[in-house]
């Protein structure tokens, strides 16, 4: 064979190599480029469901750290304004909470331009929430999942969204930090008074000491005082037969002999067991111990909220501002009442009861460890049912399947003030509040309610808008 055809056959070949080389080459990068660019357009799809999927989370994660109903409070608070503060920027409807809560300084404007607020919004909420749980692994983990799938979805667009969602969560935390709580941690447990019959003694089955003897300390957001809403006395103290004091207190013993005696077929029982919001019930069997870990009874209500805004479709701004005004009117009823607990520092129907009456006589519900007066879940449930009634209108009837995870049947209202007034009642039922708490306590509530209904104005009045252009 001629070697100047072999040659030209070999360059041939070789070249042809090349071209199919650099062929393959070309549509790997075009392929990449054109991916790249179908990454960097697409839209990271961020919805209601996701925040309350976030809100669950981290309702789950305090239910597994065993928060106290007003720590609990906290937590919720803080990290439902940091989603707020963010997504109010993406609708001329709303306005900040900056100078409508106490100390709260205005967040750095977002570039809408290049910012997903949505996506912001929820990073903040799980940063600021993150940071107050013990468990931070646990939303850690399902950051983590929600992240990979937003990198994916938009590499650009999620890492500026999440840059400006942790700078607000930052801005949050250190506004949080000078509340007093860290101080309260390092303050006296509460001194128990044997003297007085009418103070409040431990009681069982573990007789722990008064739970956050000093919240009325805690920074409020809108209270003026801890003591602004101050009940009206409970009826006078006596152990006299005749007096309106201890007539509560026989009605609260005769109740929970009658709900015994009816079994487990008992309306009251079911009312009870509803209502309970315990996050640590204590059982003792014999030698042995275990705890039931349950939702507080501010949790119970921003499961409400959860249940009000997906019967109402309402969008996701909507649905962060629902969250937010609820969770401002629980954080300050908590303080509100505790600042009435520790100073009218009232023993428990189960100890009087014992003592007086009926040694072996039980409460249907596991005492909680705090003075008695005024009932929290009935503070917080008036404060909380007021909000939502103003944000979705009174008569707003509704299926209650909060406590469905922890084994109890749905519940049905017909109103938020109606579910109100089963919450509070549930305390006589259960036998751990007297009626006074009730009634007084409820009214409390709704007077604090209606406070943060006429003072946080998140919604831009549009009458008055257009009145001043």
């Amino acid at each position: 064979m001629n070697l100047k055809y072999c040659s030209f056959f070999s360059t041939n070949n070789l070249l042809s190599s090349l071209q199919k080389i650099v062929y393959t080459l070309f549509i790997i990068i075009y392929m990449l480029a054109f991916f790249s660019c179908q990454n960097q357009s697409s839209k990271i799809e961020v919805t209601s469901a996701n925040y309350h999927e976030a809100v669950d989370k981290i309702t789950e994660v305090m239910v597994h750290d065993i928060f106290s109903p007003p720590v609990a409070s906290r937590i919720y608070n803080y990290a439902n304004i940091a989603a707020y503060e963010v997504i109010q920027q993406s609708s001329k409807n709303y306005k900040t909470l900056a100078s409508q809560v106490k100390d709260l300084q205005p967040v750095q404007k977002a570039d809408t331009s290049i910012v997903h607020l949505e996506v912001a919004a929820l990073i903040a909420y799980l940063e600021v929430g993150k940071s107050l749980l013990f468990s931070e692994d646990r939303i850690q983990q399902y950051q983590d999942s929600l992240y990979k799938n937003w990198h994916t979805v938009n590499k650009n667009s999620f890492e500026v969204s999440k840059e400006y969602g942790e700078k607000v969560a930052n801005h949050i935390k250190d506004w949080y930090k000078a509340d007093n709580y860290a101080q309260t941690r390092t303050m006296p447990k509460f001194s128990v008074n044997t003297d007085d019959p009418s103070r409040w003694q431990p009681t069982p089955p573990d007789y722990m000491s008064g739970i956050e003897p000093h919240w009325a300390k805690i920074r409020p957001m809108v209270l003026k005082d801890p003591s602004q809403f101050k009940p009206n006395p409970f009826p006078k103290f006596s152990l006299e037969k005749e007096t309106s004091f201890y007539k509560e207190v026989v009605e609260t013993y005769k109740v929970g002999k009658q709900i015994r005696e009816e079994g487990e077929s008992s309306e009251k029982l079911k009312i009870a067991q509803f209502w309970d919001c315990n996050p640590y019930v204590s059982t003792h069997k014999g030698h042995l111990m275990f705890a039931t870990k349950k939702i507080t009874p501010g949790a119970h209500w921003i499961g409400i909220c959860k249940i009000a805004c997906q019967k109402t479709n309402t969008d996701f701004i909507k649905t962060i501002y629902a969250y937010t005004r609820t969770s401002v009117a629980i954080a300050d009823a908590f303080i509100s009442c505790w600042d009435e607990k520790y100073r009218s520092n009232l023993i428990r129907p189960e100890t009087l009861i014992n003592q007086y009456i009926d040694q072996d006589w039980e409460p249907i519900l596991q005492t909680p460890p705090f003075p008695e007066y005024t009932s929290g879940h009935s503070v917080v449930s008036g404060a909380a049912a007021t909000v939502l009634t103003d944000i979705f209108g009174d008569n707003f009837s509704f299926d209650d399947t909060t406590e469905v995870a922890y084994g109890l049947p749905v519940r049905s209202f017909s109103s938020f003030y109606q579910a109100a007034e089963e919450a509070a009642v549930s305390r006589l039922y259960g036998g751990i509040h007297y009626r006074s708490a009730i009634d007084l306590g409820l009214l409390q509530g709704k007077n604090m309610g209606t406070y943060v209904v006429e003072n946080v104005k998140l919604k831009v009045d549009k009458e008055s808008s257009v009145a001043s252009k």
